[in-house]
């Protein structure tokens, strides 16, 4: 057993960015079903700021982060697909990637395709398997066909960008939120059918005027088939008025805090509307579904139907400033 010195970002409670604190850690040898990576490249995302906050509450001290790239350097007993040197990249529970080394569970980490470089790998993997099983798994009744419309919240966002393409890819006719001008003609360049700022236009009421003709045609009634949010508390009542009769309402995050308590009955009013709130842990909880997820998300950059955007890079030692640029949606 020998012992390697890595940089971690650590909390040792809940609070604002000035909590985060860079620590030298000890790093020992993977056990049974783990391996050690060394990190290349972090990954940023929404949840992290979630976890500091305490909106998702952890036990104390706690090291951040939930997705990174790098390479294998020691797997444990029963590992079979990874070995030393293997590039990798993952999207895992629990968190702890902001660091230069760790040992972690293997199950959630991926070979890493020669073609997809580690910047690439560290950004794409949390977002890339949220868009994947958003898009590919949480469907409306029947199932999403080409010429269909969804709503996606964020659309600019980290995960929106990647949906926006994937849609696209999939003949879907994307209409994406966002809060400014700027963000609106971001997410159509990356495949948008519509663009809405919900900042200077009711959403819902051009979400009816985008789907109207095109849903008669159908014999259908305005709306769109799901609606995927992670917004929350602010786009919840209205983006309920968006869907048509039957329609999906997916919720996957809270970046304005969390839905308040409803009446179960307004989904009947509303047209029996179904509701479901997904995390991406539970998809990613056996080795056989990550894998399947994952090759999927590399498919589809492989193919060059979805680029990964990076817009900033920071220094381990810079988190605190990156997460203060998240939380103020830059």
């Amino acid at each position: 057993m020998h012992s390697i010195q890595s940089r971690a970002i650590r909390i040792d409670q809940h609070g604002g960015p000035e909590q985060l604190k860079l620590v030298t850690v000890s790093v020992g040898d993977p056990g049974p079903g783990e391996i050690r990576i060394r990190h290349k490249a972090v990954g940023l995302n929404f949840i992290d700021v979630y976890q500091r906050s305490g909106l998702y509450p952890s036990p104390m001290p706690l090291q951040l982060g939930m997705e990174a790239s790098g390479v294998v350097e020691a797997v444990g007993e029963g590992v079979s697909h990874l070995q030393p040197g293997d590039r990798a990249a993952y999207a895992s529970q629990p968190p702890g990637s902001y660091c230069d080394v760790r040992v972690m569970p293997a199950k959630t980490v991926c070979k890493l395709p020669e073609a997809i470089d580690f910047d690439t790998g560290a950004a794409m993997m949390l977002k890339g398997l949220t868009a994947q099983y958003l898009l590919r798994k949480t469907l409306p009744q029947g199932g999403l066909q080409a010429g269909d419309f969804v709503l996606f919240h964020a659309a600019a966002g980290g995960v929106g960008l990647i949906a926006c393409q994937w849609a696209k890819a999939l003949g879907l006719q994307l209409i994406g939120t966002a809060g400014s001008d700027a963000k609106c003609a971001l997410a159509k360049a990356n495949g948008a059918a519509y663009t809405i700022n919900y900042n200077t236009e009711d959403f819902a009421a051009r979400v009816k005027e985008i789907t109207t003709a095109a849903n008669a045609a159908k014999g259908l009634k305005p709306g769109v088939k799901v609606v995927y949010d992670s917004v929350g508390k602010d786009t919840w009542d209205k983006s309920l008025d968006c869907l048509a009769p039957f329609g999906l309402m997916a919720s996957f995050g809270n970046a304005s805090g969390p839905v308040p308590a409803f009446a179960p009955g307004i989904l009947a009013t509303k047209g029996s509307l179904y509701l479901t709130r997904q995390t991406l842990f539970t998809h990613i909880a056996t080795r056989e579904a990550t894998q399947a997820m994952a090759d999927e998300l590399f498919a589809v950059v492989q193919s060059g139907a979805v680029k990964i955007r990076i817009d900033q890079r920071y220094a381990l030692a810079d988190v605190g400033q990156a997460h203060r640029d998240l939380e103020a949606r830059k």
